[in-house]
């Protein structure tokens, strides 16, 4: 079964834990109206309630009735936590209008997260990187992006490094949650997890990768036994519990022996083993899910469907799911194909309409980029 879903790619560049982390999305131009030589940036000014909150934006039911995703790409971090956005909050937006979400990334948004020593000189090398990379985005050469915008953290990095404040090793350690199990590290694999640590520093510190990847994969080797103390699995039993399904005794002892077989190939880390054993646990344990009800599926959907419409969608829904719980997989995806034909236009037509916000009032205040 598919089921449409907001995609933005991204690629990230990142160097280490607990260093800097960029995650560019697809990126382009904001919306233009051109007049002879004069290029003017299409404004929009909408008001409306939130509807939910994403890590880059809100979506906002508008008093016009559409549908908006507002794009915080202009603001910081900083900015954004500040605002302190809730839910069914009111609010009134100006922006420019865009295509598609791949025009949010824009490289003065990039640039935001790049060290202020960069020099002018290197910023528009980058810059004729990052657009040549919007072309390569356009063309569907996403082999070349990564190339690029591997090329890009090449120049970037020293100033990254040179910048980079790591944080300190009693840190490092609180962060895994140990305290919070009250798991304690011996003092003396402590005192030898502190020196390796510190090496891995000076190794990220010199730009010499291999040798700092090797000292976290000392790290991780001393703390497994921690981690597997803090994230146990999860009982057979237990997980079963929480599914709530009514499954005959005799294949409830057959999904046992796979459970016990995969949590095993997960902890050897045996990458194929365990993917095979896990799709053999839910090959089996498939049928005895219970399909939610046509009235519940559509719930999903915000906006009204013809009464024509949505009785061939039941109709259609009902026997793609008597399909897939006999296993006649390619005619329920003739269903699924043949049920989404028929919701496209729907979503088409109440597809949100994208806007960069510049300006943001709600509670009588007023938010202006940094």
């Amino acid at each position: 079964m598919r089921k449409p879903l907001r995609k933005t790619w991204m690629i990230a560049s990142a160097l280490t834990l607990g260093m800097a982390v960029f995650t560019p999305l697809q990126a382009g131009a904001a919306s233009q109206e051109t007049t002879k030589d004069v290029t003017i940036q299409i404004e929009q000014q909408i008001k409306g309630t939130i509807k939910n909150i994403v890590g880059d934006g809100i979506n906002v039911k508008g008093k016009d009735g559409k549908n908006y995703f507002i794009g915080f790409h202009k603001f910081s971090d900083e900015q954004i936590e500040k605002m302190n956005l809730v839910e069914g909050q009111e609010i009134t937006v100006e922006g420019s209008v865009l295509k598609d979400y791949a025009e949010f990334y824009t490289f003065d948004v990039y640039k935001k997260e790049l060290p202020k020593e960069i020099p002018t000189e290197d910023l528009k090398k980058l810059e004729s990187m990052f657009t040549a990379i919007k072309k390569l985005e356009k063309e569907e050469k996403y082999d070349e992006v990564e190339k690029m915008y591997a090329a890009m953290d090449k120049i970037t990095k020293p100033y990254v490094l040179a910048s980079w404040q790591p944080i300190s090793f009693e840190q490092y350690i609180d962060e895994y949650g140990f305290s919070e199990k009250n798991i304690v590290i011996k003092d003396s694999e402590k005192k030898q997890l502190k020196s390796i640590y510190e090496e891995w520093v000076k190794f990220e510190k010199a730009g010499k990768e291999v040798k700092a990847q090797e000292k976290l994969d000392e790290i991780y080797k001393i703390l497994q036994p921690y981690l597997d103390e803090l994230y146990p699995p999860t009982p057979f039993d237990e997980y079963m519990a929480s599914m709530e399904l009514d499954i005959p005794a005799e294949v409830v002892v057959k999904l046992k022996t796979i459970y016990e077989k995969a949590q095993k190939a997960d902890k050897d880390n045996s990458i194929e083993l365990s993917d095979q054993l896990w799709g053999e646990f839910y090959e089996v344990i498939n049928p005895y899910f219970k399909p939610i009800p046509f009235e519940e599926f559509m719930a999903d959907f915000d906006f009204e469907i013809r009464a024509a419409d949505k009785k061939q969608l039941q109709l259609l829904y009902e026997e793609a799911i008597t399909l897939d719980k006999d296993g006649k997989q390619e005619q329920s995806e003739a269903k699924w194909d043949a049920l989404y034909k028929i919701l496209d236009p729907y979503f088409l037509e109440n597809k949100e309409i994208l806007i960069s916000a510049s300006k943001l009032t709600f509670k009588g205040q007023t938010y202006l980029p940094q």
